[in-house]
């Protein structure tokens, strides 16, 4: 569904809102919401581990505690997971 500037401004007067504020609120829901659930996969991965930060994962690999075999997407997935929360966490922080 796309909306038009028009049904924006429709909405927000309808529910006695400026736009602006409007927006920025509905873009903070959003960002929670996927920040929400990158922490719950985040959380996932860093149980199934054991671990509490990709650092650590790394560590325990060149320790051997870890098998590189069939876990290092499960490493590369958290780092990025964990760059994405940063990112969401710093975009949430400018609103």
């Amino acid at each position: 569904m796309e909306l038009q500037a028009k049904e924006i401004e429709a909405l927000a007067e309808k529910l006695n809102l400026s736009k602006d504020e409007m927006l920025r609120d509905s873009l903070k829901v959003f960002l929670e919401k996927k920040l929400r659930e990158i922490k719950t996969e985040i959380f996932k991965i860093r149980m199934k581990y054991g671990v509490s930060s990709v650092k650590e994962f790394e560590d325990r690999y060149k320790k051997g505690e870890i098998e590189e075999k069939d876990t290092w997407q499960d490493l590369q997935r958290l780092d990025h997971l964990e760059f994405k929360k940063d990112e969401l966490e710093k975009a949430l922080g400018e609103l």
